[in-house]
């Protein structure tokens, strides 16, 4: 095959894998979202015929011909076409060493189990869940063997996440923040808040939703590229490219900061996805390079923009119109939205007890996954870890393991992101500071200046860049989580009233 034959092979390649992802997102989707609960087989059915598609077309011995043609010949290559002949070529090899048959098995089993996790969840049912975990903790060390043999295999997927990091790090990251945060953690507990009816009242869905459309219009999502639908664990989904993106979000008649922060939240993954350049679509180099990456732009929207004061500022006006007396002013506001609060449910934790929710996913995984701790004993380890952890206790498995949909996705090793996401939010935000007056933007509701940085500096690279490269491209220098710890420390200090 010649070099200009590969060339045009490539481009036919990303066209027809593409189309069969697009698929394959829809149907995944619509199975989160709209589809019956009954009807996973069904989808099951379509996924198995499409993905063995997939599975063929990557390993064909042509595609094999056609990458290592490119790949020998990188010089006469863009540092674009490299790059996504990089990434092809990382799928092409790991596929290879997966046999076909546990493939396509492993993609129907993942389809089985997010069905039977929205049902044991709804019914508080772990023993009906822990079967299919089973299966996918056992699939994930199996694969991780034939992908990595020479490495620990929750180390594989912790570098699959976040390219670069495994238990090590982690444990020196996770160490390093449980010192700080426990301290804080209690000087706010010392320090109370006057108490708040926000989470309490009655927040008619209609007009929840009112307050998602405005929110996805104020954080300058495009209406016509992203949508919204409502889902049981809000998460936030490209369809085949940048140019369908999709977020979801919950709705709670009780408390409308849960949806609303939510939308936020997957707003900043949307705005990361779509973002992307769009001769990118279609190509590996297609939205987020990385999870933590990833997991820095929701959070930084959701937390370091959306519960500052400045946000609460703009907010509460349009707030007090939908919900008409139900929050006082910007003050119980901001303090109700940063309140330090050990609790239940990770994905309505504050910012400072976040990071402990994420430590006990993912020392329990640690476990899991080196075979030290056995599906059926999950739930105790869970409740005690929140035990030590938080000072609490899950009354029931919904609140508890049953809480997150990842682990019934396969996604092993997906959490640490979200703590590492949150401190790189943090160095993002100062070096941000430098040039734009943020909190003046977000006081009349003007994202374009900070999304034209993030876009400047992030977006618009897509997953061309590798994550370390990208990261320290943007702090100008190495990771620093101390900044994170330090934002932190501050944001307790102005919400507390603490010298």
């Amino acid at each position: 095959m010649t070099f200009e034959e590969a060339k045009n092979k490539l481009s036919e390649f990303g066209r027809k894998s593409g189309a069969l992802n697009h698929a394959l997102s829809l149907i995944f989707h619509d199975g989160e979202t709209a589809a019956p609960r009954g009807t996973g087989d069904n989808r099951g059915r379509t996924i198995e015929i499409l993905s063995e598609e997939l599975y063929r077309m990557t390993t064909d011995p042509a595609t094999v011909e056609m990458l290592e043609t490119l790949d020998a010949e990188r010089d006469r290559l863009t540092d674009e076409e490299a790059r996504i002949t990089e990434l092809y070529l990382e799928d092409l090899n790991d596929m290879k060493k997966i046999p076909m048959e546990e493939y396509l098995e492993s993609e129907k089993l993942l389809n089985e189990a997010s069905d039977v996790w929205h049902s044991a969840k709804v019914n508080s049912d772990f023993a009906t869940f822990a079967p299919y975990l089973e299966k996918i903790v056992e699939t994930k060390r199996r694969f991780a063997g034939y992908l990595a043999p020479e490495k620990d295999p929750y180390d594989y997927w912790l570098d699959k996440y976040e390219e670069g990091i495994n238990r090590e790090v982690c444990d020196s990251f996770f160490g390093s923040l449980r010192e700080k945060l426990v301290p804080l953690i209690a000087d706010a507990g010392r320090a109370k808040l006057p108490e708040s009816g926000i989470r309490n009242g009655y927040y008619p869905v209609d007009a929840q939703k009112k307050l998602s459309v405005l929110l996805m219009k104020t954080m300058g999502l495009n209406p016509d590229r992203v949508g919204i639908a409502e889902t049981e664990h809000p998460y936030t989904t490209s369809i085949g490219s940048h140019l369908d993106v999709r977020i979801t979000t919950h709705y709670y008649e009780n408390d409308f900061l849960s949806s609303m922060y939510s939308v936020i939240h997957e707003g900043g993954h949307a705005l990361y996805d779509s973002g992307s350049p769009d001769r990118f679509a279609f190509t590996p180099l297609d939205g987020g390079v990385s999870m933590g990456v990833h997991e820095s732009q929701s959070r930084f929207y959701e937390n370091i923009i959306g519960r500052s004061r400045s946000f609460c500022e703009y907010i509460f006006p349009e707030l007090d119109k939908l919900f008409p007396g139900s929050v006082s002013g910007v003050d119980e506001l901001y303090r109700e939205v940063n309140r330090v609060t050990p609790s239940l449910i990770r994905t309505e934790a504050d910012e400072v007890t976040y990071c402990l929710h994420v430590m006990v996913r993912y020392e329990l995984e640690k476990r899991l996954m080196s075979g030290e701790l056995k599906v059926k004993d999950l739930p105790g380890e869970w409740n005690r870890l929140y035990r030590e952890y938080l000072g609490v206790e899950p009354s029931c498995d919904r609140e508890g393991v049953l809480q997150d949909s990842h682990w019934s996705g396969g996604s092993i090793g997906y959490f640490p992101s979200y703590a590492l996401g949150s401190a790189y939010g943090a160095q993002f935000l100062a070096k941000m500071k430098e040039t734009i007056d943020v909190e003046a933007c977000v006081a009349r509701g003007d994202f374009a200046p900070i999304n034209e940085w993030n876009r400047e500096h992030i977006w618009k690279y897509g997953s061309l860049l590798k994550p370390g490269k990208l990261t320290k491209q943007v702090f100008g220098g190495d990771f620093d989580p101390s900044l994170y710890v330090k934002y932190l420390e501050e944001k307790v200090r102005d919400v507390y009233g603490l010298k």
